[in-house]
């Protein structure tokens, strides 16, 4: 039996697996998956990832769930009905009114193709310094530019298209100084001088950074503007996965505005109070 990747592509850990795999060359089926329309939720799916989480992967008879695990993507179930929500990161789904959980990191998937297929010692690398601040960056991203990031993104698209307005400013504010935050402790401790974040070759760090760093790109925010550090490392990273892959990839997130223009929203009106809850 072939590799499956089970992927949807408005994911960031779903992108990184995907351009991973497509970067070294390993053959895979791409079963791809619609968490908006909550695929993940199918009987088959539950034989892959019973927690219902994407990416997940069939290697024969072994099954290995997610890349990483992510704060905004929601699945709103009330009774029988579903009511799937897209967005940003589009890897964690919770039943309202539940909270979102803490995320915890895990590069499962990346790692055991790494291993399995001995990909260049650059993704991962062998040496303890090199590989350290791979994992430094891996063990912070989570919860910092993952989260911001993807609030960005719910506050730009998908909360007006529920309200049908524009977010108070302070809230918007606050979220994008939070953003500017993490983004300038990539530029200033993550990557300081070194073309990447491991050294002088891409690595994990590096590709899981730039989904994440792209997604609020994905809702019109131009988060390289000003920043010609950031901008040079996102060209490095692009060069070194291939142009004509890291724009394949990216293309879905970056239609994300014109998707979000053709949603209903009217599917969101009943959860509005939590959501508001959650992101206001």
């Amino acid at each position: 039996m072939a590799l499956e990747l089970y992927l949807d592509l408005y994911s960031q850990p779903c992108r990184s697996v995907y351009i991973f795999a497509k970067r070294n060359n390993i053959k895979f089926d791409f079963k791809k998956i619609s968490l908006y329309g909550g695929e993940q939720y199918a009987e088959e799916f539950g034989k892959i990832n019973m927690i219902r989480k994407a990416p997940a992967m069939r290697d024969g008879d072994f099954c290995l769930a997610e890349s990483t695990k992510s704060l905004f993507n929601y699945s709103i179930r009330s009774g029988k009905h579903e009511f799937p929500v897209i967005c940003g990161s589009l890897a964690l789904s919770i039943a309202l009114p539940q909270f979102p959980q803490k995320p915890s990191l895990s590069i499962a998937i990346m790692t055991y193709l790494s291993e399995k297929f001995q990909t260049p010692d650059h993704w991962y690398p062998a040496n303890i310094h090199k590989r350290a601040r791979v994992n430094e960056y891996l063990s912070w991203q989570h919860t910092a530019i993952r989260m911001q990031g993807s609030k960005v993104f719910w506050l730009r698209l998908l909360i007006p298209k529920m309200l049908g307005e524009e977010v108070p400013k302070e809230k918007m504010a606050a979220a994008l100084e939070d953003l500017d935050g993490s983004l300038k402790l990539i530029e200033e401790k993550f990557l300081e001088e070194r073309p990447f974040v491991a050294g002088d070759e891409i690595s994990l760090a590096d590709l899981v950074a730039i989904v994440e760093v792209m997604q609020p790109v994905g809702s019109g925010l131009n988060v390289f503007e000003g920043r010609p550090k950031l901008s040079a490392w996102r060209d490095r990273v692009r060069a070194a996965i291939g142009p004509e892959l890291f724009d394949e990839t990216h293309q879905i997130i970056l239609n994300a505005q014109e998707m979000v223009n053709t949603m209903d929203g009217s599917t969101l009106q009943a959860f509005k109070p939590k959501i508001l809850r959650l992101f206001l």
